[in-house]
C-alpha cells in the first residue's frame, strides 16, 4: 500500500504586468523553496492574503490574470497540504478547479469570435489571391506587355505579397490561440482530475479511520509505513507527518518523526520536584 499524496500539478502560461500576475511572479521562486524546505506556513499566510486582495479584483475575462490566481490557489493548497490541513488544501483545489473550468469557458468564448473573424478574413484573402494569381497567368502567357500590362502585372504582385503577409500573420495568430485554448484546457482537465484525487484520498482516510476504530491506531498503523518508506522527498513525509500529528496531536512517536524531519529537537523531559527535607522530630 502506498500511503503517501496525490500530486497538485500546475501548467505555465507567459504572465503579463497586472496585479496579481506580477504578485504571483515575484514571490513563486520564494514560495517553491520554503515548500521545498516543509516551509509551508509563511507560504500559506502569503498566498491566501494575495487571494484575499488582489484575487477578488481579477476580471473573469482575464484568461492571464485568471491562470496566475489558479497558479496561487494551487500554491495555497500544497502549503495546506505540507500543514496536514488536507480539508483546507481540497477546499483551496476546489476553487482552483472551478477558476481553471470558468478562465477556459471564457477565454474559449472570446477567442471564439476572434478565430471566426479570422477565419472569414483568410476566406476571403484566399479567393481574392486566386482571382489575382489567374490574372497574373494570363499576363504571363502573352507574349509582349503593353505599358499598362506591365503595370498592371507590378500592382498584382504587390498586392499578392500584402495578401499573402497577411494570411501568413492569420494563420499564426489561429496557431497562437489553438495553443493557448489547448494549454487552458489541459489546466482545466489536471485540476479536475487532482480535486478528484484528493477527495477519493480523504475519503479513503475516513473510511480508515472508521476500519481502525480510532485516530490513534490509525495514526499508529500510517506512522509504520511512512517511517518505512524513507525515500520519499521530505516534504511527502513532513506532510504525513504533520496530518498524523493533527488527527492524534498527544502521539509521542508522531511528535519524535515531524521533529526529526523537521531537525528540531525534542522537548527535554520535565525536572522531577525535589520535595523538601523533613523537620527533625
Amino acid at each position: 500500500m502506498n500511503p503517501f499524496l496525490p500530486v497538485l500539478l500546475t501548467l505555465a502560461l507567459p504572465l503579463s504586468a497586472q496585479a496579481l500576475p506580477d504578485r504571483f511572479k515575484e514571490n513563486r521562486p520564494a514560495w517553491e523553496e520554503s515548500l521545498g524546505k516543509g516551509n509551508s506556513a509563511p507560504v500559506r499566510r502569503a498566498t491566501e492574503a494575495l487571494l484575499a486582495t488582489e484575487g477578488v479584483a481579477v476580471n473573469p475575462s482575464d484568461y492571464n490574470a485568471m491562470h496566475a490566481m489558479v497558479a496561487v490557489m494551487n500554491l495555497a493548497a500544497r502549503a495546506c497540504v505540507l500543514e496536514g490541513a488536507w480539508d483546507d488544501a481540497v477546499a483551496h483545489l476546489q476553487k482552483a478547479a472551478q477558476a481553471a473550468a470558468d478562465n477556459e469557458t471564457a477565454a474559449g468564448s472570446t477567442f471564439g469570435k476572434l478565430m471566426k473573424q479570422h477565419q472569414d478574413k483568410l476566406a476571403e484573402w484566399r479567393e481574392e489571391t486566386r482571382k489575382q494569381e489567374q490574372r497574373l497567368k494570363v499576363l504571363d502567357a502573352q507574349n509582349g506587355l503593353t505599358f499598362e500590362q506591365i503595370k498592371l502585372k507590378s500592382q498584382i504582385h504587390s498586392f499578392l505579397d500584402e495578401y499573402r503577409n497577411a494570411i501568413a500573420q492569420s494563420e499564426r495568430s489561429l496557431a497562437e490561440i489553438d495553443g493557448l485554448l489547448a494549454l487552458l484546457k489541459k489546466e482545466r482537465e489536471v485540476y479536475a482530475a487532482s480535486l478528484a484525487e484528493w477527495q477519493g484520498f480523504l475519503a479513503k482516510e475516513k473510511a480508515d479511520l472508521a476500519r481502525t476504530g480510532s485516530a490513534a491506531a490509525y495514526v499508529a498503523e500510517k506512522l509504520d509505513q511512512i517511517k518505512a518508506d524513507d525515500a520519499r522527498p521530505l516534504a511527502e513525509r513532513l506532510a504525513y507527518g504533520r496530518r498524523l500529528q493533527r488527527l492524534d496531536p498527544a502521539n509521542a512517536d508522531v511528535i519524535r518523526f515531524v521533529n526529526g524531519l523537521t531537525g528540531k529537537e525534542d522537548a527535554p523531559p520535565p525536572k522531577p520536584v525535589r520535595k523538601g527535607k523533613r523537620a527533625a522530630g
